[in-house]
């Protein structure tokens, strides 16, 4: 039985992830302007992806039960087990790769630093939905770490930005040449601080990278801001609409009854199927929405 295992990216774009026990990984497209149509047969189960070790698949143990408004992939046993080989849990401290130090933006004061494998280029913005980005250098995992440290001390820069905020900015976002030079003035503000890092870090010359076109968020017009969001996949429902932005691992719908956001992490787990192209959606119970939170205030500039 093939199980999604959520959505992924590529340089080229989003894309759906699948697993087999028998025949591994698979990948479809999520282009924008698509029909998403997905749904789950009456008898369903949500079930823990287990833990992924050299690119191969770790089943679950216990074959663990997945609640469906859970926003992850992994039962607690196998969350902890994917945490003792995790570079964001500092749990590899030797690990020999190189890194970089990046700027991430995803709305007018909304920025942060973190950290990438340089091998991975930039898909790491790209899952965490940042509109444009810069790096800042590339160094050994403990300098690009020690850099992140003193950004957050020396500057206030943090180094993570909630979901609710990111939405809210990417519906109020100024021009593409406002945006890169809010992150050139922060990229200025960090290498006035080059005696603070740690000198393993080569620094970068600033380059901005906008990924608002690539998101759908350039479009004209933009799209609207979503009143409601699907809280769960639920057995027997369904959902369709049409794609008109993705970003990280949100998916922004078209639908019949208003725009809609879809946070894919809600897939993960579940042996979704497409429904056959002369099926009604509406033969289906639509997937259960609730009207999404009011959005918090915009932060303040940072400089």
């Amino acid at each position: 039985m093939w199980r999604s295992t959520g959505m992924g990216w590529r340089e080229e774009g989003a894309r759906w992830t699948w697993w087999h026990p028998s025949y591994g990984r698979r990948a479809s497209p999520l282009p924008l302007g698509a029909e998403l149509r997905l749904a789950l047969d009456a008898a369903a189960v949500r079930r823990c992806a287990g833990v992924w070790r050299a690119d191969r698949a770790v089943p679950c143990p216990r074959g663990a039960e997945l609640p469906p408004a859970a926003r992850r992939d992994q039962c607690e046993e196998c969350g902890a087990l994917d945490r003792r080989s995790s570079v964001a849990a500092d749990t590899v401290p030797d690990d020999p790769r190189p890194y970089r130090v990046y700027l991430a933006y995803f709305g007018p004061g909304l920025l942060k630093v973190g950290i990438t494998a340089a091998a991975r280029g930039r898909l790491r913005l790209l899952e965490q939905a940042a509109v444009c980005f810069a790096f800042l250098g590339e160094g050994p995992l403990m300098a690009a770490r020690r850099t992140e440290s003193v950004l957050g001390a020396a500057l206030g820069v943090p180094d993570r930005v909630a979901d609710p905020a990111k939405r809210a900015a990417r519906h109020r976002l100024p021009g593409p040449a406002d945006r890169a030079a809010e992150v050139a003035r922060l990229h200025a503000r960090v290498t006035a601080l080059r005696d603070r890092l740690p000198e393993a870090l080569t620094l970068a010359e600033p380059r901005c990278v906008d990924h608002a076109g690539l998101f759908g968020l350039a479009a004209d017009p933009p799209p609207p801001p979503p009143a409601a969001e699907v809280t769960a996949l639920l057995p027997g429902h369904a959902l369709a609409g049409t794609v008109r932005a993705v970003a990280g691992h949100d998916v922004y719908l078209d639908t019949p009854g208003g725009p809609l956001l879809f946070d894919a992490r809600l897939a993960a787990g579940w042996p979704l199927r497409r429904p056959a192209a002369d099926q009604d959606p509406a033969a289906s119970a639509p997937a259960p929405t609730a009207p999404l939170r009011s959005p918090p205030p915009l932060p303040e500039a940072l400089f």
